[in-house]
C-alpha cells in the first residue's frame, strides 16, 4: 500500500461573509451536510475533499494527489462574499471606464471581442488572503474573526485569458492612469446591515500592465461557476480578492481608487498585495503513522513573489532540520510559477506524537518566520505551521 493509500485511510478514520436573502452566519466546518455549499456553492463538496464554511469551502490537504500538480477546479477551495451567481456567457459583457482612458465613457466587451486579442496561458498560486487564520488562534493564542482556514484555502491553476495591458490599450488607455479597479456580478455584499455595493477592489496600474489577465479558462476547461465563469480578473501571486470572480466592471482612473477591501478589510497598515512563503504537508492533522517503517512524506510550498528555492523540514518540533527534496514542475512550461512539491524520507520514526515542520524560502530570499505578524482580520499567516502526528 503506498503511503498516499495510507494518508487517505488516516483521513477516512478522520469570516462569514453575508448572504442576500439567506443566513450564514455560521463559520465552523459544517460537517456530513446532504446540501454542502448550498445555496452559496454550486459544485460537489465531498467531506472526504472538502471543509464545508457554508457560504466558503477549503480543500483538504489530505486528498490532494502528490502526483498531479495543477488543482483541478473540482478541488479548489471556494471563497464568496455572497453566492455563486448564474450568468449566461453569450450575453454577458464587461464594461471597461473611467478618465484613466481617453474616452472616459469606455467601452463594453462581449466573450467573442476579448477572444480577438491574442490569448495567453499563466500558472499561478491562487490563495486566499486569510488562508492559514486559525493558526493564530491554536499556535499564538490570539485569534482572529472571519472563516477558520487552515491552510487548504490555496491552489495552483493555469489559466487561460488575455492579458489586461491588451484590453486596456484596446479600450484607449491614458498615459497618466495609475489605478484600476475590477467589479463582480455577484449579489451585492450587507455587512452588518449595511449595503457595501458588490465586491470591489482597485490595484497599480503597474500590476494591470504587468501580468494582470481576464480569464475565461482553468487548466484548460472553461471557469466553473464558483471560479469565476465566464470571466474573472487574476493577478499571479497577489490576495486573492484582487482576483475578482464574474468580473463585470473594470474602472480606469488617474486618482487612486478605493473602497471597502481595500481599507475596511485586506488591509494591514496598507492594502495588502504579494502573498508571502508558506507551506503544508499533504497529511492530515493527527495523522497516524507506522512505527518501525520508512515513511515517504510529501508537502507543498509557495511564494507569491517568486519560486522556491529550498525548504528545511523537522520531525522533532523544529529541534533539528533537514532539506526536503524539492520535485520540478511537471509538462510544458508556462508563464508566471506555481507551487513546489517536496519529499521527505522519515527513516524508522519513534513511536508517539511528534511535531512535523516545514520552512520554505523564495529566490527572493523571504523566508518563513517563526511567529507571524498578528493583526485584527487574521491575514497572512506565513509562520512555520506545527503539524502534529503520532507514530504507532
Amino acid at each position: 500500500m503506498t503511503s498516499h493509500a495510507l494518508r487517505r485511510r488516516s483521513v477516512l478514520g478522520l469570516p462569514a461573509a453575508g448572504l442576500a436573502g439567506a443566513a450564514l452566519a455560521h463559520v465552523g466546518p459544517l460537517a456530513g451536510r446532504a446540501d454542502a455549499g448550498a445555496p452559496a456553492i454550486l459544485k460537489p463538496l465531498p467531506a472526504d475533499r472538502f471543509i464545508d464554511y457554508g457560504s466558503n469551502a477549503e480543500t483538504r490537504w489530505e486528498s490532494v494527489d502528490p502526483h498531479r500538480y495543477l488543482t483541478p477546479q473540482s478541488d479548489l477551495f471556494v471563497r464568496n462574499h455572497t453566492r455563486t451567481p448564474r450568468i449566461d456567457a453569450a450575453s454577458y459583457r464587461l464594461r471597461v471606464f473611467g478618465d484613466g482612458l481617453a474616452d472616459p465613457a469606455g467601452v463594453t466587451l462581449g466573450l467573442a471581442d476579448l477572444r480577438q486579442l491574442p490569448s495567453v496561458e499563466v500558472t499561478s498560486v491562487h490563495e486566499c488572503t486569510g488562508n492559514g487564520r486559525s493558526f493564530f488562534d491554536t499556535q499564538q493564542g490570539t485569534k482572529a474573526g472571519g472563516t477558520p482556514w487552515t491552510l487548504g484555502a490555496v491552489g495552483t491553476v493555469t489559466w487561460q485569458g488575455v492579458r489586461l495591458r491588451d484590453v486596456l490599450r484596446r479600450a484607449g488607455l491614458r498615459a497618466d492612469a495609475v489605478s484600476v479597479q475590477g467589479a463582480g456580478l455577484d449579489d451585492e455584499y450587507v455587512d452588518k446591515g449595511e449595503n457595501l455595493g458588490r465586491v470591489r477592489r482597485p490595484f497599480p496600474i503597474a500590476k494591470a500592465l504587468d501580468d494582470a489577465l481576464l480569464a475565461w479558462g482553468a487548466n484548460g476547461e472553461p471557469l466553473l461557476p464558483d471560479h469565476g465563469y465566464p470571466l474573472r480578473l487574476v493577478l499571479p501571486g497577489w490576495v486573492g480578492i484582487a482576483s475578482i470572480k464574474w468580473l463585470g466592471e473594470l474602472e480606469v482612473s488617474r486618482s487612486e481608487l478605493t473602497s471597502p477591501w481595500n481599507t475596511r478589510w485586506y488591509n494591514v497598515g496598507g492594502p495588502l498585495g504579494v502573498n508571502p512563503v508558506r507551506s503544508s504537508w499533504e497529511l492530515p492533522r493527527d495523522a497516524r503513522i507506522p512505527a518501525g517503517r520508512t515513511a515517504v512524506l510529501t508537502g507543498r510550498s509557495w511564494s507569491g513573489a517568486a519560486p522556491i528555492a529550498r525548504v528545511d523540514v523537522s520531525t522533532d518540533g523544529g529541534t533539528t532540520w533537514s532539506p526536503a527534496r524539492l520535485r520540478p514542475a511537471p509538462g510544458p512550461r508556462t508563464e508566471g510559477h506555481g507551487w513546489t512539491r517536496w519529499t521527505h524520507t522519515w527513516h524508522a520514526p519513534e513511536p508517539g506524537p511528534h511535531q512535523l515542520l516545514a520552512r520554505a524560502s523564495d529566490l527572493h530570499g523571504r523566508t518563513q518566520p517563526a511567529i507571524a505578524a498578528v493583526n485584527p482580520n487574521g491575514y497572512f499567516f506565513d509562520a512555520v505551521v506545527r503539524h502534529p502526528v503520532t507514530v504507532a
